[in-house]
Formats: structure tokens, C-alpha cells, sequence
């Protein structure tokens, strides 16, 4: 089993111990070292982490396996790594922030299903490489969300549709009124902060950026200055009151990237200070509104609430409309409002080493089923037709994603030993031309489905 140095600048990371590969010892086994820079690999005696999943200006996340689980949980291991010659300011805010996020995971993720749940808390001390001084490293661990940001989807598969978008808006703006509603702001929203999970739910990630006001007194809320470029709007890039409209404003934004999978600095005009961003994109005048409204420069301008621009997105009576005069006010916890209904989660979408993958699988068992068939039936015709209807029902499973990941081995696998092993199939065949045959059909399938792939992808970029 590999496992992963999480000391910063490690000069080799993995290390792979063959011992921890039986699940029993894995379970029991003592303290293990880096190799490299002699750091402690199992965190707090539990946690194993094996990938280094990212890297950001203030920390680290690995995947990790949590071994005093039954099951031992895959899980997320984020440990604080501030980059750069910092200040001892900056530093200090950094690590506060840090610690914050962690405070407002174990407030909310337990309450809200598209929030991650934190596990644990904790600092550890080690010595330093550099002196005889000691090191102190923190980490947060929490819920593994096994799928792929909405950034990862935009680059895989290129932009999103109308009814894409639309279930980002209907599913993460009652995620917003629900962090708002408890005092939170959470300011750095954007493609990458967006998971969507294998089975279609999308989760808000990465809190670390969060601005409690709950208990502010009034006028004393400012911005920090951390935020992304290109979502943030003009009050947090200046430093000045964040509001509720802040967060309206970067979902928009994020929205109009995914619609037309350009930069958000190539969609403003800093001329005009206008979004310029309907011409790429193809949608609904009620759906184009409400985002413009969102996206407008003043807070005041903005919806007020997740809440209202559901309400406006519901209910296209209500068109969306800009009041001049009323002054934003800062937020006040409410009650929870029961979101509206959305729309059924869409499948997530297949990414490109499933689609080949998928492909060398139908071709190679396909060619299976058909040698099998034939060698039963010595038809031609009746075993193309059986063929034919077994193959369409093992992809239709694909789609709907009841075959996957290790059944794609297994179940060729299985075939090829049927083959093998049973004697009237196998009369008069030679093995090494079935594998060849079989092999040769996975290959076929694979260049066709890049083909129409390609083809597909400059359809659509001409649309």
C-alpha cells in the first residue's frame, strides 16, 4: 500500500509499505515513517493518507483511508500549508481562517446533506528539517465526496446547457439561503468549490474563505481579501460589507462560465463594467435576467436572498427589477425556508476514460458473445440478432451505470473462461484466434467512439 508524506515540500512523497497491503496488519500495525524526511505517516494513529488530491495557497488536501472504520472510510485530509513568504499577519489569518473552516463544518455539515461532514480536528507536532526547532502542522478531516467539480466537468466535457445550469441554480441556491440563514457568508464560490457527486447531487466545498457576521455589530463587517478573481464582486474586491448578494453574484458568475466555457475576465468589459455574456450562450430570456440581475455591480441592485431569486426563477410573473434607493442591509439569521421543488438530478457525466473504457469493453465481450453463440447455434443470422440484443442490454446497463469500474474486467473475464473451459464451445476454435478476434473488436470499438467523439465535440464548439 502506497501512503502519503504530508510534510510540505517532501523531496519524495510515497512511500509503499507491502505489509500494509493485508487489511489486518493495516488495521493494527504500529507508526510508519517517510522515508524520505522521516515525517509520521499515520495521522493521529488513524488516518492513511495515499493521494495528494490538491494544492491551493493555504493548504493541502489528500484522499485518505480512515482505519478505525469498520469499512476503514475513505475520507479528506486537508492540512494547512500556507505559501509564499507570508507576514506574521498574514500568517496568523491565515491559520485563523483555517481553523474557522473547521468550526463551520462541524456547525453545519451535519445539518445540511450537501455540505461535507467534518470528521476530526487536529494539530501535529513534529521536528523540524531546517533546526533543532520543532514544527506544528494542523489538519482537518472531512466527508469524502467521490465525483468531479463542476471546473473538472467544464474541461472533460465543455459547456453546459440551459437545463445543466438550471439544476446548479435549483440546487445550489437553497444550499445559499441555508448558510446565509445561519449567519454565513461564504465568498468564494466558483466552479471548482461546486462537486458534483456520482449519483447527480452537487456539493458546496471549501469554506475556508467564510465570513461569520452573525454576531458583527453593524457596519463593522468587512471583506478580508481573500476571494478568486474574475467571481468576486466590486464590495469584496475592495475590502468593503459583504452581503448575502455577494454570494448571488459569484454563483452567477460561475453560472455564465459553465454556459459559455469562457474565462470570466474574457465575459467583463471593464469599459463598461457590464457582463457581456448573452451572445455566447443560448437561453431562456427569464433564466438570462435573473442572472443579469445577479450580476449587477451594486449589492443594493442584486437579490437580497437565495430565496428571492428562487422566488424570481419559479415564478416568471415576477420579473426581476433593480431598486435604486434600498440601502443593503447585513444579514440577520432566519428561519430555514423548505427549498422549492427541483428538477430530478441529471446522471453525472461520463468522463473520457469511461466512454473508451465502456467502448473496449462492449467490443471485446461483444465478440465473446458472438463466437459463444455461434459455435451453438452454427446461424449466422440468429446469432448476430441474439448478439445484437444482449450487447444493446450490457450498454444500456453502462448508461445507467449498473456496470462499471472492475465489472468491465470481471465479466469479459468470466466469458473468455466459458470459452476456454467448456468443450463443445470451444470445438474447433483456436483460443489464440478467439483472443485475437476479441481484442481486435475492443480496439475497433474504441477508435469508433473516439471518432464520433471528436465529431461531436466540433458540432457542438460550431453551435
Amino acid at each position: 500500500m502506497e501512503v502519503y508524506c504530508t510534510r510540505p515540500h517532501c523531496q519524495r512523497p510515497q512511500n509503499y509499505f507491502s505489509d500494509l497491503d493485508d487489511t489486518k496488519t493495516l488495521k493494527t500495525v504500529k507508526q510508519k515513517y517517510c522515508t524520505s524526511c522521516g515525517m509520521p505517516l499515520i495521522l493521529r494513529d488513524r488516518y492513511l493518507p495515499t493521494k495528494l488530491l490538491g494544492q491551493g495557497g493555504f493548504g493541502a488536501a489528500f484522499l485518505t483511508i480512515d482505519r478505525d472504520t469498520p469499512k476503514m472510510r475513505q475520507c479528506v485530509v486537508k492540512q494547512f500549508q500556507p505559501s509564499g513568504n507570508l507576514t506574521e499577519e498574514a500568517l496568523e489569518k491565515a491559520r485563523i481562517l483555517f481553523t474557522q473552516e473547521a468550526g463551520v463544518l462541524e456547525e453545519i455539515g451535519n445539518e445540511h446533506p450537501q455540505i461535507p461532514n467534518l470528521f476530526a480536528f487536529f494539530p501535529v507536532t513534529v521536528q523540524s528539517l531546517q533546526s533543532e526547532q520543532q514544527d506544528q502542522f494542523f489538519y482537518l478531516v472531512q466527508e469524502y465526496i467521490d465525483g468531479q467539480t463542476l471546473e473538472e466537468e467544464l474541461i472533460q466535457e465543455g459547456k453546459f446547457s440551459e437545463i445543466g445550469v438550471t439544476q446548479i441554480l435549483t440546487e445550489i441556491l437553497p444550499v445559499l439561503q441555508f448558510i446565509h440563514d445561519k449567519g454565513i457568508i461564504h465568498r468564494d464560490i466558483k466552479p471548482s468549490n461546486i462537486m458534483r457527486r456520482r449519483d447527480g447531487r452537487l456539493f458546496l466545498l471549501d469554506f475556508g474563505a467564510v465570513k461569520l457576521i452573525t454576531n458583527a455589530p453593524s457596519g463593522s463587517v468587512s471583506s478580508t481579501g481573500i476571494y478568486s478573481m474574475g467571481f468576486a464582486p466590486p464590495e469584496q474586491m475592495s475590502g468593503s460589507q459583504v452581503f448575502p448578494s455577494t454570494d448571488l453574484y459569484a454563483l452567477a458568475v460561475t453560472v455564465i462560465t459553465l454556459l459559455t466555457g469562457q474565462e470570466a475576465s474574457k465575459l467583463f468589459d471593464a469599459y463598461t463594467n457590464e457582463w457581456k455574456w448573452r451572445t455566447q450562450a443560448t437561453v431562456n430570456d427569464q433564466l438570462a435576467n435573473i442572472l443579469d440581475k445577479m450580476l449587477l455591480p451594486a449589492a443594493n441592485q442584486r437579490f437580497q436572498s437565495a430565496a428571492e431569486a428562487l422566488e424570481a426563477f419559479f415564478h416568471p410573473s415576477s420579473s426581476p427589477t433593480v431598486l435604486p434607493t434600498a440601502q443593503p442591509q447585513p444579514i440577520q439569521p432566519q428561519p430555514i425556508q423548505p427549498p422549492p421543488p427541483k428538477p430530478i438530478p441529471l446522471q453525472p457525466a461520463f468522463s473520457t476514460w469511461e466512454l473508451l473504457a465502456g467502448a473496449a469493453f462492449s467490443g471485446f465481450e461483444g465478440a465473446l458473445i458472438a463466437i459463444a453463440l455461434f459455435s451453438l447455434l452454427k446461424n449466422p443470422i440468429i446469432t448476430l440478432a441474439i448478439s445484437v440484443v444482449i450487447l444493446s442490454g450490457l450498454i444500456f446497463a453502462q448508461t445507467k451505470r449498473w456496470l462499471e469500474k472492475f465489472d468491465l474486467l470481471i465479466i469479459p473475464t468470466i466469458s473468455f473462461s466459458i470459452i476456454f473451459i467448456i468443450p463443445f464451445l470451444r470445438s474447433g476454435i483456436v483460443m489464440q484466434q478467439v483472443l485475437i478476434f476479441a481484442v481486435t473488436s475492443a480496439l475497433i470499438a474504441i477508435a469508433v467512439t473516439t471518432i464520433f467523439r471528436l465529431i461531436y465535440k466540433l458540432i457542438s464548439s460550431m453551435i
